[in-house]
């Protein structure tokens, strides 16, 4: 999962959008993956740096937060998953 995340890293960061973003946090959050200080930093930025806030952070925590963050991915927005080759 950290390979899959590396490899769509660049793509995810440009393509996904804020509302997608959002939802993100929220799931991660509400999983334990990242803190709620993490989540307040991450909405305080851009749409582009949040993106790289939210995949960097969770591929450092290793294979089950990442296996949860694709898993959400796929179950917010199929379509960019998809094209973003995870599953």
């Amino acid at each position: 999962m950290l390979d899959q995340l590396l490899l769509a890293r660049a793509e995810f960061i440009q393509r996904v959008s804020d509302t997608v973003l959002n939802q993100l946090l929220d799931k991660l959050l509400e999983r334990g993956v990242i803190s709620d200080e993490e989540m307040q930093s991450a909405r305080t930025k851009s749409r582009a740096e949040k993106a790289r806030d939210v995949i960097d952070s969770v591929r450092r925590k290793g294979e089950e937060a990442s296996s949860f963050l694709i898993a959400a991915l796929c179950q917010l927005d199929e379509w960019l998953s998809r094209e973003l080759s995870l599953r």
